[in-house]
């Protein structure tokens, strides 16, 4: 394992997207996030189909912390259930994993 890890998020707009990622780098609970063009979600909520524009988030941390940065990503949300899901890295480029570690020390 690399001890990175990566967490994807989904979020109601680009702005929402910018800020939270910001805050969650500033916090170090993420050494990075890239921020993804827009995508259409199709999903059953309440008993009915929805179709909506959502920005979707990927997020590198260290598996110590992807636990902190997934609750703290569910409080800075707007959404009933937020869509967080954490990856497991399997390798990573060594200095890239290095880098990761030092951004969130």
């Amino acid at each position: 394992m690399s001890g990175v890890v990566l967490v994807y998020s989904l979020f109601g707009s680009a702005e929402q997207a910018r800020a939270v990622a910001r805050t969650l780098v500033e916090e170090r609970l993420a050494a990075c996030a890239n921020i993804l063009g827009p995508c259409t979600s199709i999903y059953e909520w309440q008993g009915k189909v929805e179709e909506g524009a959502e920005v979707p988030v990927l997020f590198k941390t260290s598996a110590d912390r992807r636990d902190a940065l997934m609750a703290r990503i569910a409080q800075l949300r707007d959404y009933d259930v937020p869509p967080i899901l954490a990856l497991p890295v399997d390798a990573a480029h060594p200095p890239f994993a290095a880098w990761v570690a030092e951004q969130l020390a």
